[in-house]
């Protein structure tokens, strides 16, 4: 695992720290520098190995800030990283998870009160202080007041994005050992939630001490919390992992079992104890002849006393798929497992056939160098034909509400994207297709004229701006927008960034109605930070007969891997391949948008 996240991660928390004590430019320019270090397709580590010379070959990258990427790679420190951090001795990352609070607040609350973490800031604004300070007032007191309950509650869970690249790693770490037979994570993760609390490890083997031990000297492990002979936790980038080594023919139990959620074991630990038979981490068991001992406990999804765990004759075990048909179930998708149906739909044979990786056929959100991304047009149509692709369309922003910094196109711009779209198209092998992310205002209108829409490709409309509205006003903007004659897709529609803040909250089975009945898809943003719709909007999407669009909102070619995160997501809503939009061929795309 290359250490690019790592290393841009320090860049942006410079930027903050320069920004919170008053330094103007720079801290725009270690934001970019990070952007494209975290973009950088060769290993951080291996340019700074070559010298300030070759990070510095990275866009945006100059000669400071290559030299400090450098010694942090070199030493592990930056020595004026450090001495801002002296400077300004606070919680960055705590105080802006919460919404409305950002480096400069931080900066002036810390030189007018010393306030430098969550509790301080929360204790401040109760006491009145906050609306003493000149430049705030009782309305942003009150606001940070409000959002302190989210921003400690995202602090306790870790995003999906952030958390399955380090279980990714740990996983192949663990493959690698010629004792493992099995390896899998469980827990949320197997399940995609988009945030996680740990990052939980299953390993079948017949050995234990050697994959801890290997377990516990994982490069990417900071710190050993605790190591056993069969179990082991450690600390990695701030993400608590923990492993456990169970016996081969206990390993489908124990995935099962550690999988979750709790309610749906209980559900299908229910099914068993109707059956005369028990379910638990180490099996499936008949305990018809032994007196019931455990069975009337076994539905409670706490784990039991080894000593009377495997009672009775195990009859499933070693394979997760025989534990759910022993119990006369199809096998349930781990991203099903929340107890919404999903056990007796398992049970009569009416599983969906989820949408599966590999799927998608083209991406329907992406970025350029024309507004916020950082490639041009034809290195984003040829990673997207790199990826296998049919097509690829191009949807930069538009003016609007919601866009800062001059990013977004007007008429005049769109004009002369559609030729450079055009002579991309000859420099790669697939079609690139021409649309826009046009923004939806307050009211549920949108930013762009109906001849300029009417002229695009696709046109896929987002809110940007006023996500504080109550539930009802959100929900009446979306209908709006989905009723739109040429809006085709509803793009991240609660406008959420996930940690950050909680964006819309409208009733998304009437939005999923409309958008049904408009003809109009709900796009699952697959950006980590987002994915939006969530599992419950496209299960409502689904259910009120609406279409998926997957789309990852990509700004640099790498982030179209993302996509897994939105098929992922998709899953949990129950999508089927026949409901997602960009699974279908280009013609098919086609005559879904006119």
């Amino acid at each position: 695992m290359s250490r690019n996240d790592e290393v841009a991660t320090r860049l942006e928390e410079f930027a903050d720290l320069l920004e919170a004590t008053g330094v103007e430019y720079k801290p725009t320019a270690y934001r970019r520098a990070a952007e494209n270090v975290r973009d950088h397709p060769a290993p951080i580590e291996g340019l700074a190995a070559d010298g300030e010379d070759a990070v510095a070959e990275i866009d945006r990258v100059g000669d400071a800030i290559a030299a400090k990427i450098v010694e942090y790679v070199e030493t592990g420190t930056i020595e004026e990283l450090t001495e801002l951090r002296e400077e300004l001795p606070v919680d960055m990352a705590g105080l802006t998870a919460v919404e409305g609070v950002g480096p400069k607040t931080v900066g002036s609350l810390y030189d007018a009160l010393g306030i430098s973490d969550l509790d301080e800031l929360e204790a401040a604004a109760e006491a009145g202080e906050i609306q003493e300070v000149s430049g705030f007032g009782a309305k942003t007191e009150q606001n940070i007041l409000d959002n302190v309950p989210f921003a400690r509650e995202a602090r306790e869970r870790t995003r999906l994005g952030d958390a399955r690249p380090l279980a990714d790693d740990a996983l192949a770490s663990l493959t690698a050992l010629d004792s493992v037979e099995s390896v899998e994570v469980c827990g949320s993760i197997r399940r995609w939630k988009p945030t996680i609390g740990d990052v939980d490890l299953l390993v079948a083997s017949e050995e234990r001490e050697p994959i801890v031990e290997a377990f516990t000297d994982w490069d990417a492990a900071d710190a050993t919390i605790e190591a056993g002979t069969g179990k082991a936790s450690v600390r990695a980038d701030g993400t608590r992992v923990d492993l456990r080594v169970v016996d081969p023919d206990e390993f489908g139990a124990a995935l099962q079992y550690f999988t979750g959620s709790r309610a749906h074991n209980v559900a299908v630990r229910n099914r068993a104890i109707d059956r005369d038979l028990k379910l638990n981490e180490y099996g499936l068991f008949d305990v018809s002849d032994v007196d019931g001992e455990g069975v009337d406990d076994a539905a409670d999804g706490d784990a039991e006393d080894a000593d009377s765990t495997r009672a009775g004759e195990r009859i499933a075990g070693a394979e997760e798929a025989e534990v759910y048909r022993a119990l006369d179930m199809d096998p349930v998708p781990p991203e099903l497992r929340e107890d919404r149906g999903e056990v007796e739909a398992a049970a009569e044979g009416r599983l969906p056939f989820l949408v599966e990786p590999g799927d998608l056929r083209g991406d329907l959100h992406t970025h350029t160098d024309w507004s916020d991304g950082g490639f041009s047009i034809a290195e984003m149509a040829a990673a997207a034909a790199e990826r296998g692709y049919d097509y690829h369309v191009v949807t930069d922003h538009a003016t609007g509400p919601g866009m800062v910094g001059g990013v977004g196109l007007d008429e005049s711009d769109l004009e002369e994207q559609a030729a450079a779209i055009a002579e991309a198209a000859e420099e790669v092998e697939i079609p690139i297709l021409h649309g826009i992310e046009a923004n939806i205002d307050a009211d549920g209108g949108l930013s762009t004229d109906d001849e300029v829409l009417a002229a695009l490709d696709i046109v896929v409309a987002s809110p940007h701006a006023a996500l504080g509205q109550d539930g009802e006003a959100a929900t009446e903007r979306l209908i709006r927008a989905v009723e739109h004659p040429h809006v085709d897709i509803l793009g991240h529609p609660t406008g959420r960034l996930i940690n950050e803040r909680p964006g819309l909250d409208p009733d998304v089975g009437a939005v999923a109605e409309a958008a049904a009945a408009n003809g109009t898809a709900v796009e699952v943003n697959a950006n980590p930070a987002r994915l939006d719709a969530d599992g419950e909007f496209v299960r409502a999407a689904i259910e009120a007969g609406a279409t998926i669009a997957i789309d990852t909102d990509a700004h640099a070619p790498r982030e179209l891997d993302n996509a897994r995160y939105g098929i992922h997501t998709a899953r949990r809503g129950w999508a089927e391949t026949s409901t997602v939009l960009n699974a279908r061929s280009l013609n098919g795309l086609r005559s879904f948008i006119l």
